[in-house]
């Protein structure tokens, strides 16, 4: 198994992490007889030499030694050896020189994989059908191949490998030799039919979906939802059951948070994805899953029903209202998993109001999670309902404010709430004048504070902020993050905080200079005293300093006319964001948008992280921004959420961005 490794001058070799000299040691974990030192050793491949899905000249040397272990049958978990060589082959992963040199290697070798394919260890033969379509040739040997293994195969999760290489191999084929990738989905199309296993029809219907859309029955969701209760049916009457509640532990609840039904999880996963920009369909198919009698199946639904929601904006009231309903049952995989989503949605989450006030009306306990090793925090139904802007959620925070533990985290949740949180202004207040200033957790605990109470704009709590802003101990972990807070609040009071000008003014010469000045300008509106800081940062040595600079120049107006220079050259050159907050800047002093109205169109399309930046300053230009409205319309009219890849803050962000494209749209200048 090992000849020759000790011949490969390793120490010259590189992984991701530097020298590849600890890469022996791990590929002979693989071979060892200890389960946890063989996961270890694999673990470790893939953190090293294939990290991220990278190719390292370390990587080509393992080839050898790894194909050698996959065919040893003494070798106990060669199928996540397979998996590995699979990953690295892999033609949508790694690029350059030497992902190439490990494709064309594993291609040579790909008669290994030909022996592996009748192995008899089962979850072998589960990971080899994806190998064969990526190394083996020619087609038409792959094809005879899955077809043959197909026949003989009784395994159903090989059956499903095997089906989903053959969707691989009609997306790999169809365009070089299309009477192979034919011939792949005639074979799909009979798989997808009876007498076929439910199970094995899903994955044939997902795969279909993703290269032969056209070939789909036509009642494909109604279909797709017999099959999904049929399947479930088996796997209950098989004895299958979910997992409990287990352990309240943060291991416990990651456990709890991962589909229990991962092969379920798959077909429907991937047959979400091959139906793409057909929402309603998915809908409709969220919709099945999430009314099944099998809770597992309305567990995936949740889950996929998240992914939905952060691609696309519409079809989600139904869906929400739905998983609302998962929050009275007594499965705690599928409770955590609803909160867990509705979370995530913020205002869409409204629907499903009723039933999370509810829950923390009645079940109190639900309000604070209290967690092993780090400090309470606000519960997930009572954040979600918060989240919706829900006023029945004030009163609840009301008391939990006024019980003996406080969630740190529970001010970040007020903004949502707007005026509805008035009431807690006098609370809130009070926790902030009595952090401990020296304490080594104070921004975790005063930012949320300071967030609600400018949020809520309580110029009455100038002085517990002023006690704050001039009390913090230099040298206190992450001093800066509250000072910046201290002085967005500050900023927020307006007039109303003249009595901290002195120490914005000296912060001014700081770290937190663009904060200061933001907020000096809104409580003195005194050009004169922030102008030289901002000209000074916006040649500061960081595009995120020059672009926080360029926005308050932006705010300042026709005052900020000095600056039109400096503003015109980060414009010109430099980070994408930069240049359209400069751009923007701009604009908004000197009433028109000069020559950058090609550079603001092609950041909007191409950089979708900007268009927040660009709608607001639209939205303050009222009807001067009129030249970029037509873009702010097509936004309005695009069905995609502008930043589907940014995970669960996407929702909220593209929410906003909307509600700026609106303002913006009806004139209403309000900064």
């Amino acid at each position: 198994m090992f000849r020759g490794i000790d011949e490969v001058d390793w120490a010259s070799l590189r992984h991701a992490y530097g020298s590849a000299e600890d890469v022996p040691g791990l590929l002979r974990g693989l071979a060892s007889a200890d389960p946890a030192e063989r996961q270890t050793a694999l673990d470790g491949l893939y953190g090293a030499v294939h990290h991220r899905g990278e190719v390292h000249d370390s990587t080509l040397a393992c080839l050898p030694i790894l194909l050698a272990l996959a065919v040893r049958e003494e070798v106990r978990d060669r199928a996540g050896i397979v998996e590995l060589l699979v990953s690295i082959g892999d033609e949508d992963g790694a690029r350059g020189d030497l992902a190439v040199r490990a494709r064309a290697a594993l291609r040579a070798r790909a008669g290994v994989f030909v022996r592996l394919a009748g192995d008899a260890d089962a979850g072998v033969r589960r990971a080899v059908p994806g190998a064969l379509v990526r190394f083996l040739d020619p087609p038409e040997r792959v094809l005879a191949l899955v077809r043959e293994r197909i026949t003989v195969e009784r395994d159903d999760r090989v059956l499903l490998a095997l089906t989903e290489s053959l969707g691989l191999f009609a997306q790999r084929y169809r365009l070089t030799s299309d009477a192979h990738a034919v011939e792949a989905v005639r074979l799909l199309t009979e798989l997808s039919r009876p007498p076929y296993d439910p199970g094995l029809r899903l994955a044939a219907l997902g795969q279909l979906a993703g290269c032969a859309p056209e070939l789909l029955p036509a009642d494909l969701v109604p279909a797709v939802v017999r099959l999904l209760r049929d399947r479930s049916g088996q796997r209950t009457a098989a004895g299958h059951a979910d997992d409990g509640p287990g352990p309240d532990t943060l291991a416990g609840r990651l456990l709890r948070l991962r589909p229990s039904d991962e092969e379920g999880s798959r077909l429907l996963r991937t047959l979400h994805s091959a139906l793409g920009s057909r929402v309603a369909d998915r809908v409709a198919l969220l919709c099945g899953q999430l009314t099944s009698p099998d809770p597992l199946d309305r567990c995936n639904g949740v889950w996929m029903s998240a992914g939905l929601f952060r691609e696309w904006r519409d079809g989600h009231a139904e869906p929400v209202t739905l998983i609302g309903g998962q929050l009275g049952t007594e499965e705690g995989r599928l409770h955590d998993a609803a909160v867990a989503v509705l979370v995530e949605l913020g205002e869409l989450a409204a629907p499903a109001a009723d039933r999370l006030h509810a829950l923390v009306t009645y079940r109190p306990g639900l309000r604070i999670r209290h967690r092993e090793r780090s400090a309470p925090a606000l519960g997930g139904p009572l954040k979600a309902l918060a989240g919706t802007g829900d006023a029945r959620a004030a009163p609840v925070l009301a008391e939990v404010l006024a019980g003996p533990v406080v969630p740190d985290d529970l001010g970040l949740v007020i903004p949502h709430l707007g005026r509805a949180a008035l009431p807690l202004a006098p609370a809130l207040r009070r926790r902030l004048a009595r952090l401990p200033l020296d304490a080594s957790d104070i921004h975790q605990r005063a930012v949320p504070l300071l967030s609600a109470l400018a949020a809520l704009g309580d110029a009455e709590s100038l002085p517990a902020v002023l006690r704050l802003l001039r009390g913090l101990p230099d040298g206190l972990q992450r001093r800066d993050t509250v000072t910046e807070a201290a002085a967005r609040a500050l900023g927020v009071f307006g007039g109303g905080a003249r009595e901290a000008m002195p120490d914005l003014r000296g912060l001014l010469e700081t770290g937190c200079a663009v904060a200061a000045a933001d907020a000096l300008w809104s409580v003195a509106g005194d050009a004169d005293a922030v102008l030289p800081v901002l000209l000074r940062e916006l040649t500061g040595p960081t595009s995120g300093r020059r672009r926080r600079a360029a926005a308050v120049l932006g705010r300042l107006g026709p005052a900020a006319r000095p600056a039109l220079p400096g503003l015109r050259e980060v414009a010109g050159s430099g980070d994408a964001w930069a240049r359209a907050t400069a751009a923007c800047a701009v604009w908004r002093i000197t009433g028109e948008p000069e020559g950058f109205l090609p550079l603001l169109r092609s950041t909007w399309a191409e950089q979708p992280r900007t268009r927040s930046t660009i709608a607001a300053s639209l939205s303050a230009l009222g009807p001067a921004g009129t030249p970029l409205h037509d873009v702010l319309r097509a936004e309005l009219a695009s069905p995609r959420r502008h930043r589907p890849d940014s995970g669960g803050h996407g929702i909220r962000e593209d929410l906003g961005l909307l509600r700026e494209c609106r303002e913006a749209l009806a004139g209403q200048a309000h900064r």
